[in-house]
This record gives C-alpha cells, structure tokens and sequence, in this order.
C-alpha cells in the first residue's frame, strides 16, 4: 500500500504555485545511520522529502524552482553502481528519478557542487531548513559563496534565507484521501497487534513478549517498521511516560500499559491501551480507568470544525480533575486545583498531538498567537491519563504505582471526526471479555 506518484507530482505543483517568483527550496533526504561499528540501523527517509517525492533512498536532494525552463523539479541522488549494487541492493540512479519519481531533471550526486552554484544564481530567496544538518549547512554556504565569487560576470546570489517549514508543515498538516487510506490500514494493523497483546497477556510473563507480539503482528500484516519505540509497562513502569526498557515481569494483579503503533510507507499509527495482566481489573484499577475512559470518550465527542485545539485539552483537564476529587486522590475546589496545577501530579501532559508521517507530527498549534481551530483533514491523537506515583505519599497505598492512557488517533471531519483505532476494546466489559475467551481457550 504506497501513496500514488501522482499525488507527490499534486504536492510539489501546490508547494511551486505558493514560492514566490524568484526563489528556490531546497529539500534534503536522509542519511544512513551507523548503529555501531560498520552497521547501521534500518533506513528511514527524512518525511519532508519523502512528503514531495516517495523516493526512498538515502543522500538524496531534491530542487524546486519555480518558472525553470529546463524543468522546475531537480533531484540528486547517488549513481548506479551494479558492483555496490549487489551488497546494498538496486538503486534508481539519475535516469530512475526522471522515468519513476517525476523530476525533470536529475543528476549524480558528485555533481552537486558543480550544478548548484549554477540553479541558485539569480533566485533572490532560499528556502530551506537551516540547522536541521551542519555538514550541509556548511556545503550551502560554500554554493553561496560560489554564486557571489562570480558577481563581477552577472551572478546573483539569493538575498534572504527563509525555512521552508511554515510552508511545507502547513501542507502536511492536512491529509488528503491517499493519506487517509494508509493511516486507516496502519491504524487497523495496530488495533489487530493490540487485541493480540491483549489476548496473550495472561501467560506472557514479561513485558517484551507483549512488544514481540505486537511488533510480530504489525510485520506479518505488512508493517515492517513501529512508528516510534514502543511502550509496554506493566505495574509501576506503566507511571513513566516514556518507558521503554521492556524488559520486567508481569505480575499478577497489575495493570499493563501498551503505547505502541506500526508506520506504513511513513505514515505513523499511535495507539494506547492499558488492561490488567490477569484479565480482570481490581476495584482502584477500575475506578481510575473509567474515569480515563470517560474522559476520552467525551474529548472524542467533542471534536469538530472550529473547535480551537485547547479547548479538548482543557476538558481533559476538567474531567480528570473532578474525578480525582470524587475519588479523594485531590481535595478542594475544582476550579482552584485547575488553576494551580494540581492535577498535573497525576496528569502531566496534554490531551494529544498531531499525527501523519511523523508519530508527533509537524504543524502549527497557535497561528498568530491564538490556538488553532480545528479543520476537516487534520488528524490528531486523544490520549487522557492518570499516573499515581509509588512514591506519592499523598493518596492511600491502595491507589499507588497506577498508571492508565488510554489513546486513540481522530481525523478532522466535515460532521465532526472519525476514529480510526476502534478495533480495539478499551470499555472494561470488552477488555474483559476477550481477555477470558483467550484464557479459557489457553486453559482448554
């Protein structure tokens, strides 16, 4: 399942019409990352250049520049060589960009100092992620510098350097209908691995054999790559936000937290579900979970065209922090522990975050200093929770070491939003339900 090369041709015509005449972007592939010594890790290709070409292999740079009469789409990228070939596998080369990936010109990549000095000279603005990479920060500057040398026969270096960002991420921010599939088949991938995790847990008895049925169901589906590291903390690890060492027992009695989402063709999915390690949640466990999942489905509910960004956070906030008063892990006024943070000892980080080819995608939350409203096409996560520390002498010892999230990825619609992780159970009768059919089917 791949995005169309018609869409990437759609996406750098739109990116062309909004550069103004007279300037030039420059967008950088990824580079392949040594793991140690003479290995490296998987290749995963920069979002923004993949974003306007689906070319994926590394040291790759793409040109735009509007109005070229030799063809405004150049690419870079290395040669061809069938020796190298059979240790790395095939390559396009020059002539694969221009038959396969839509560039109208393309050239080795040991031409790049002779060919850019010769494509920036008269463009006035470059736009382009300065800091994102010293080495070719360093090689721009030199291709500037080369442009100005020859200022005496003609040679105009641009004037004014501008990040491609806000152009760009505002792009990437909306989804279109091609994006849209393939994050609803990542998505669907995800919720499959989850109820197998789920459907496991009782005899896993430990936390990475519910990271490798996770991981193993996502590849034999299709999604070779997770989107992020995953998270699978069962007991008190389920408290660290990020934990993602993986590897402790499961203990009868805890609750287990899986924050984990597979990438297809470098569209991210981000799901996470929390469930008891035995099948069946204790009274605390289950008083905090429902408020989390209250809290969830009410942030869900309320998303919508127009709906500035904060307000689903904020009742977030709310909800969570009258539902920590009612069960007596907070005291006093709703109103007043809202306003001094209180609830933040439990509940640290906000309601969620945008999602696309980057698991914490690009875009803007403020435009102009206000929070943005929300509009059909962005995709966003809800993810509420609760985390009572094991040291929080604070609230009884029955409530301690809890920590729930549970997290869902919402598109933008026109009517209101559609959630694409709905394949897999978060009410605690249908946690519990598929969690004893897998029991009694192990037992059996």
């Amino acid at each position: 399942m791949k995005i169309s090369q018609q869409c990437y041709a759609e996406r750098r015509r739109r990116l062309l019409e909004q550069l103004p005449e007279g300037s030039v972007a420059l967008v950088a592939g990824a580079s392949l990352a040594t793991r140690n010594r003479d290995a490296e890790y998987p290749f995963r290709q920069n979002s923004d250049f993949y974003y306007l070409t689906g070319f994926n292999e590394p040291d790759a740079l793409l040109l735009l520049k509007p109005g070229r009469e030799e063809g405004q789409v150049v690419l870079f990228c290395p040669p061809r060589d069938p020796a190298m070939e059979i240790w790395t596998g095939y390559r396009a080369g020059p002539e694969g960009c221009v038959e396969r990936f839509g560039a109208d010109q393309a050239f080795n990549l040991d031409a790049l100092d002779e060919q850019m000095p010769v494509l920036l000279d008269g463009a006035r603005r470059l736009y382009y992620a300065l800091g994102s990479d010293d080495a070719l920060d360093s090689r721009v500057r030199g291709w500037l510098n080369a442009v100005r040398a020859k200022a005496r026969l003609g040679a105009e270096a641009p004037e004014e350097l501008v990040l491609l960002d806000n152009i760009l991420h505002e792009m990437r921010l909306f989804k279109d209908e091609e994006e849209l599939i393939i994050m609803r088949r990542a998505a669907q991938i995800s919720a499959q691995a989850h109820c197998e995790a789920m459907k496991s847990a009782v005899s896993a008895g430990f936390e990475y054999r519910l990271e490798s049925t996770i991981v193993n169901h996502c590849m034999n589906a299709g999604a070779r790559f997770q989107a992020y590291s995953p998270i699978v903390g069962g007991g008190e690890n389920a408290c660290i936000l990020h934990y993602i060492e993986n590897d402790a027992p499961l203990n009868d009695g805890d609750l287990v937290l899986i924050d984990a989402g597979c990438e297809l063709d470098c569209y991210a999915s981000d799901i996470t579900r929390t469930f008891p390690v035995n099948g069946r949640f204790s009274p605390e466990q289950r008083a905090l979970y429902e408020l989390v999942l209250k809290t969830n489905e009410a942030c869900i509910e309320s998303i919508r065209p127009g709906l500035p960004w904060n307000e689903v956070h904020d009742l977030s906030v709310r909800l969570l922090t009258e539902g920590l008063v009612e069960l007596g892990l907070l005291d006093g006024e709703v109103d007043v522990l809202i306003e001094s943070g209180a609830y933040k000892e439990f509940y640290m980080h906000r309601i969620g975050h945008w999602l696309g080819m980057d698991v914490h995608d690009v875009g803007n939350y403020k435009v102009n200093g206000q929070w943005r409203p929300l509009e059909p096409g962005m995709v966003m996560t809800v993810e509420p929770g609760l985390y009572v520390s094991p040291t929080n002498e604070s609230v009884e010892p029955r409530w301690r070491g809890i920590g729930i999230r549970i997290e869902d990825d919402v598109v933008v619609t026109e009517q209101g939003c559609e959630v694409l992780t709905v394949g897999v159970p978060k009410a605690v009768a249908d946690i519990e339900a598929l969690m004893a059919q897998s029991g009694a089917s192990e037992r059996g």
